[in-house]
């Protein structure tokens, strides 16, 4: 393998990968970057992937391939080499005894490597046919329900973000929960999104990967694909294959209240700043605060015997009886940062009722949150 290749477009492909390396993994390999120089192409091509066996990347970049070839070198240690090269045209050069010559101006890099050969077969998936979708909706329904997947591993069906269509109005959901809160947004997306049709799960990870392969500066659509327990997102030349979660997500309609006796709106950020002040003095395992409604005003406060009190007060336009309930004040943090509205609209029921809260914005997001006993 021989080839040359712009410093920027070489990083851009190695920081892309990053977060699927992983030196903790049982197998030492998934911790290389997999290199393979094409010449099939006008100059010629060089494909860097990446797997964890759960999450695979591969990116395709432009080069001047004089030799075609294979070779893995650990991904993070050949990242930091050329994030700190010169910017100029980088020389890559694969020796016979697996080492990875790295040559940028004056620099003068040489690199163990392992054979290509070694590493795991990385899958596949042949699309019959893939749905454009739009990045900044995907995004926003990324955002909106990613934080409430459970990181809990014995509950594995929780532990991704549970994606279907609704029939009745053609839309797709995507839905999350950990059993103490619940994320769901509703978009106009595609109707016709391959695989869906019973609904499948995406693992968190992937959902993360999807998400910074959606920021980057030029995604302008994202493919996506499902088949069997495999899903496939695909923005240019950059292919993401995801292992679907298999198991049954649980009817998360049960949890969504059907009765709401009161309603008020609030200001997210006021609301924000009032819970990180008074979390402060909140028991550091359960994080509870207690939400006392009375006319005119939110009275938000906290008690820890070892450290003390906190309150905090929002002026609300609220006229009706005093209610209390105690939420976990890092769960209404999580989701209303994750919401990104000005304004908030907060129901209720009873004190051992889930709260729910929606975007005034948009009607078709919701976040619940079960309540505490305190």
């Amino acid at each position: 393998m021989k080839l040359t290749i712009g410093k920027d477009e070489l990083l851009t492909g190695l920081s892309r990968i990053q977060a699927i390396v992983d030196k903790r993994n049982s197998m030492p390999i998934l911790a290389n970057v997999l290199l393979e120089a094409s010449a099939e192409q006008d100059t010629g091509s060089l494909q860097l992937s990446a797997t964890d066996l759960e999450v695979t990347i591969r990116g395709v970049h432009g080069a001047e391939v004089s030799e075609p070839g294979a070779l893995t070198v650990a991904a993070k240690k050949f990242f930091e080499i050329v994030r700190e090269l010169p910017h100029d045209t980088v020389h890559l050069h694969a020796t016979e005894n697996s080492y990875l010559d790295i040559r940028c101006a004056r620099s003068h890099f040489t690199l163990a490597g392992t054979a290509a050969a070694e590493y795991p077969t990385l899958p596949t998936f042949s699309a019959g046919q893939t749905v454009a979708v739009q990045p900044m909706t995907l995004a926003t329904m990324i955002e909106r329900t990613m934080y409430a997947a459970s990181a809990d591993e014995t509950r594995y069906n929780l532990n991704g973000v549970y994606i279907e269509v609704l029939p009745e109005t053609e839309k797709i959901r995507m839905v999350a929960t950990d059993g103490h809160r619940l994320a769901l947004v509703d978009r106009t997306l595609a109707t016709d999104l391959t695989g869906l049709s019973s609904g499948v799960i995406i693992p968190r990870k992937g959902l993360a990967e999807l998400k910074r392969l959606i920021d980057e500066d030029d995604t302008t659509e994202i493919q996506l694909a499902f088949e069997g327990n495999t899903g496939l997102a695909r923005a240019g030349n950059v292919t993401l294959i995801m292992r679907l979660i298999e198991g049954e997500f649980p009817n998360y309609n049960q949890v969504i209240p059907k009765e709401m006796e009161l309603q008020v709106l609030l200001s997210t950020d006021d609301l924000i700043h009032a819970l990180r002040r008074v979390v402060l003095l909140s028991n550091e395992r359960s994080r509870a605060v207690r939400f006392e409604l009375l006319a005119g005003r939110l009275t938000i406060s906290s008690s820890n015997p070892d450290l003390g009190d906190a309150r905090d007060e929002l002026d609300i336009d609220y006229a009706g009886k005093p209610f209390s309930v105690g939420l976990n004040a890092r769960y209404l943090l999580d989701t209303l940062t994750s919401l990104r509205t000005k304004e908030v609209r907060l129901r209720l029921y009873s004190d051992l009722s889930p709260v729910q809260l929606l975007p005034t914005d948009d009607d078709d997001t919701l976040a619940v949150i079960m309540p505490m006993r305190l």
